[in-house]
């Protein structure tokens, strides 16, 4: 045998290449990028762009389907126009553009149209996430010689694929902390911080990416296998209406002679697999909505674990986690399992994981009916909710209103509440003094709206009380923190500070003030000026009014009213959702991910490849079309809904997959075919790519 100079002795063996330190870097910021800022996305539209849930969860799954429709379009740009190299470059600096637009429109201070920003950012990066998604895998296996460094190869897909992994898990639990734990611009939270950081990676990744470039072996574009499907496909429906009297066995044969009986036969293969994909899209209707509606679902749960308190958004950090778990546990010993009761096939394997997605909706439904307990009780279309307060130090009967309270009776820093019917528009109300001397009695009408949660403060001097009016926000907080009204009656004080255990004040108002504002949940000291007054304890979701007022005696006190009940179910109630969910992804994506390049022939496992990110899209379209039908006022009904739609789902892609004919793959396919494109539904190593 000869060296590579024609003397004798063995091959010298080709050295791994420098470029691949790059291109891994690259995609570890990318996918840092993605991950990081889609953790916190539909948070950030709710409550800082002020979108209601449903308006959220549309924006958020229309840029989803975009990030997995664009990779088509990609890999026609890489295949057929400027190449790997040129395609990540050009679409990157499209992607980094976009994270920086939503950064910046975050920064309260520059008083930025942040929603365009948001929308214009959000088309940018999945133009450009989801056009480099089919390039950068491919581009990093480009550097390799085949057969030759084979070996070499894999180790590349492991260390791609665990960038990969590094970048989504540390994003996903890191962006929630700095989105809620650092306070920046005055605010509670600092989303600006939380889309900088990841929008910065995405810069850097971009200078990583072109300081390779000199090391990069940069390969021509030599056509797309997805255009000549197409062309082959319309021009057999062109030929089969022109040749009418023709007689051909199917209708594709009509593209003979302008493309070969191979070609034909191929993509006759691939139509046969397509149909067997037209069910799969429902699948990611569901499991999209871990990053939109299982989120909200989140902040409407308690997520307090003694030492520290999960962030609703670090909820997604489950599925990844658990998908590290399930790969090889599933292989070595639930897999052998299911084969002894006959489940072996890839379709069966496929169908049982949109089952457990569905059961997993069942789950969320179940528990959202749960949820649905302590949300607050909102008054009807002609019904009108009175809540009144007492800040003076007097005890009070009313009389003459109309409706039902709960007593009618209202003591110094009480609450008397009742509803009634609001086609009046007042409600006259009676305040008898039984107590107290110097306190006098007196009548009012309240004026009151349909629809609508009033409020009333009595205050001044209990000689000549007087009345204030607010609309009370009785619902839940956008991001599941507390909400707090103070009403106060005291004397000559300028401020009141609410103070942290550690001596620092978190918030600070105007004696008169009667705002609601958010806090963090935590036990808190009342001061009014530098006058301790009290201990109070707000818990997350939880809605409270403070009533401040000075006794008989002259001391300052107050009372806690709590107007909403706080978040009692646990966030950890969540897991069996996630479990059962993930369970259902290995199932579905990687066994159909291993079918689809399995059963391809050997240029056309790309474009199946292509047409799976396609059905992820498709799916994130029909979440988009099922809210804004909103055919449910109730969210356990609608998940319930897409429960049953994927067990009708399932149902029908088991008939389909009865009829499907199995055909044998060889090593020769996996050898002559081009390097895989990235599977970033999964952070995990891609089964798919390994021998059947």
């Amino acid at each position: 045998m000869q060296d590579r100079n024609g003397k004798g002795g063995s091959i010298e063996p080709l050295k791994y290449p420098k470029s691949i330190a790059f291109i891994v870097s690259n995609e570890f910021c990318e996918r840092f990028n993605y991950y990081g800022m889609r953790t916190i996305l539909v948070l950030y539209m709710t409550i800082k762009l002020g979108y209601n849930d449903n308006t959220a969860t549309v924006l958020f799954h229309i840029f989803t389907s975009l990030v997995y429709f664009f990779p088509i379009m990609g890999a026609i740009i890489a295949d057929s126009y400027l190449g790997k190299f040129r395609t990540i470059l050009y679409l990157s600096c499209v992607y980094a553009i976009g994270s920086c637009m939503i950064a910046a429109g975050a920064i309260p201070t520059l008083n930025l149209p942040a929603q365009s920003m948001t929308v214009i950012g959000l088309l940018l990066i999945g133009i450009g996430s989801g056009g480099i998604k089919p390039c950068v895998a491919a581009f990093g296996g480009d550097q390799f010689k085949i057969p030759e460094q084979a070996k070499q190869l894999a180790t590349f897909f492991s260390l791609f694929y665990f960038s990969i992994n590094a970048g989504s898990l540390i994003s996903t639990y890191l962006m929630p902390v700095l989105r809620n734990d650092v306070h920046c611009f005055g605010e509670l939270s600092c989303f600006s911080l939380a889309f900088g950081v990841p929008g910065a990676l995405m810069v850097v990744s971009i200078f990583i990416f072109v300081a390779g470039k000199s090391k990069y072996i940069v390969k021509k574009p030599t056509g797309n296998v997805i255009v000549e499907v197409t062309k082959c496909i319309l021009h057999a429906i062109s030929e089969k209406s022109k040749q009418t009297q023709r007689d051909v066995s199917h209708w594709l044969n009509y593209a003979e002679p302008k493309y070969s009986k191979q070609m034909i036969s191929d993509v006759k293969s691939v139509l046969k697999i397509l149909l067997l994909f037209l069910p799969l899209p429902l699948f990611w209707a569901l499991f999209d909505q871990q990053g939109s509606r299982w989120t909200f679902q989140a902040t409407r749960m308690n997520g307090d674990i003694g030492f520290t308190e999960i962030k609703p958004d670090q909820m997604q950090l489950i599925n990844p986690l658990l998908i590290l778990v399930f790969i090889p546990l599933f292989d070595c010993a639930i897999y052998p399992v299911l084969s002894v009761i006959g489940l072996k096939r890839p379709l069966q394997k496929l169908a049982a994981g949109g089952v457990l997605a569905g059961i997993a909706f069942l789950i969320s439904g179940f528990v959202e009916l749960q949820l649905q307990k302590t949300y607050p009780v909102f008054p009807g279309p002609n019904e009108s909710q009175i809540r009144i307060f007492n800040g003076l130090p007097c005890t009070y009967e009313l009389q003459n209103f109309t409706g039902t309270p709960e007593s009618n009776q209202l003591n110094n820093l009480g609450l008397f509440k009742y509803s009634q019917d609001a086609s009046l528009s007042s409600s006259k109300l009676a305040v008898l003094s039984t107590s107290a001397p110097n306190c006098e009695s007196y009548s009012t009408n309240l004026n009151i709206t349909a629809g609508q949660s009033d409020s009333f403060f009595i205050y001044g001097d209990k000689n000549q009380p007087s009345i204030k009016s607010f609309e009370d926000k009785i619902d839940k907080s956008k991001s599941g923190n507390p909400y707090v009204r103070v009403l106060s009656n005291l004397n000559a004080v300028n401020e009141i500070r609410f103070v942290f255990k550690n001596g620092e004040t978190a918030k600070s108002i105007p004696n008169d003030s009667i705002e609601q504002f958010e806090v963090v949940p935590e036990e808190y000291t009342i001061f009014a000026d530098d006058i301790k007054i009290s201990n109070i304890e707000v818990s997350l979701g939880g809605v409270y009014t403070v009533v401040l007022s000075n006794s008989s005696s002259g001391n300052a006190e107050l009372k806690l009213h709590e107007i909403t009940i706080p978040n009692t179910v646990h966030m950890l109630w969540l897991i069996p959702q996630y479990f059962i969910m993930t369970a259902g992804e290995v199932m579905f994506s990687v066994t159909g991910l291993e079918f689809a390049y399995s059963q391809a022939p050997v240029n056309m496992k790309s474009l199946l490849q292509a047409s799976w990110l396609l059905t992820v899209a498709l799916g994130n379209v029909i979440v988009v079309i099922i809210a804004k039908a909103k055919f449910f006022d109730s969210q356990a009904y609608e998940f319930f809904l897409f429960a049953v739609m994927m067990f009708v789902d399932m149902a029908i892609f088991a008939l389909l997959a009865m009829r499907y004919k199995y055909v044998n793959s060889s090593k020769s396919d996996e050898a002559e075919n081009g390097i895989p494109i990235e599977d970033t539904k999964k952070t995990f190593t891609n089964n798919a790519f390994q021998e059947d």
